[in-house]
C-alpha cells in the first residue's frame, strides 16, 4: 500500500503589490527614527559616475583608485575589483549595444557615453 499525501492547512494567497514578505504576512513598520538610507552604488554604477564626471577615458585600475578616492565604492575585500569590473562593462556593451553607458575608446579603456 502507498500512503498519499496530503496538505496539512489551508492554502493561502499571497499579493505580489509588495503587501507581505514570502510568509504572506505584512511588513513591520520602521521604527521612529529610521530613515531611509541612500543606497549604495555598484562597482558599474560607480564607475559610469565617474567616466561622466571626468570625461576623459580610463582603465578598470584607474576606474577602481577614482571611485575609492571619492568615496562612490570600495571593494569589499575581494582580489580582482578591476577585473570584475571590466567583465561588467564589456557585459553590459554586448546586451545593451548602443543604449550601454560605456563606449570602448581602445584596449582596456572605457568612456562615458552621453
Amino acid at each position: 500500500m502507498s500512503a498519499k499525501k496530503t496538505s496539512t492547512g489551508p492554502k493561502v494567497k499571497t499579493s505580489k503589490g509588495g503587501e507581505g514578505n514570502k510568509n504572506g504576512a505584512a511588513k513591520a513598520p520602521k521604527a521612529k527614527g529610521q530613515e531611509d538610507k541612500p543606497k549604495k552604488l555598484s562597482a558599474i554604477d560607480a564607475a559610469a559616475k565617474v567616466l561622466g564626471e571626468t570625461g576623459e577615458a580610463m582603465n578598470c585600475q584607474e576606474m577602481i583608485k577614482a571611485m575609492a578616492d571619492k568615496g562612490y565604492w570600495t571593494s569589499p575585500g575581494g582580489k580582482t575589483p578591476a577585473g570584475t569590473l571590466y567583465s561588467s562593462i564589456l557585459r553590459e556593451l554586448q546586451t545593451k549595444g548602443k543604449d550601454a553607458r560605456f563606449k570602448k575608446t581602445e584596449r582596456g579603456k572605457f568612456k562615458a557615453v552621453g
